[in-house]
């Protein structure tokens, strides 16, 4: 079986991504807090400097408030260079195929 390479997400790019797309639909931060209801910001200037990613259902809601696919939000990461959270999550992913293979 020929496997394909394994996606994984960059989180900083792709909290530049959505700092990019925030400012280009004219939103503000106050305005994504008030959007998804947060008491405080922190969550959304986490997302923006690549600290965390947005949870699925979150995510979901950021592709409509930006009006965008979410596959235009999130930025897959380059295996030309390897960066702490590749090396985080690369070994996690090869556990996972590791697994499917051994427990079909």
């Amino acid at each position: 079986m020929r496997y394909v390479e394994f996606p994984v997400i960059d989180p900083v790019a792709t909290g530049k991504n959505i700092l990019s797309l925030r400012k280009e639909k004219g939103l503000t931060v106050r305005d994504l807090q008030e959007y998804f209801g947060f008491e405080e910001p922190q969550a959304i200037y986490r997302w923006q400097y690549g600290k965390t990613i947005p949870s699925v259902d979150n995510l979901f809601a950021l592709s409509a408030v930006l009006d965008v696919p979410m596959e235009k939000i999130l930025v897959r990461a380059s295996f030309g260079t390897t960066t702490k959270t590749e090396q985080q999550v690369i070994p996690a992913a090869s556990a996972f195929f590791f697994f499917c293979r051994v427990n079909p």
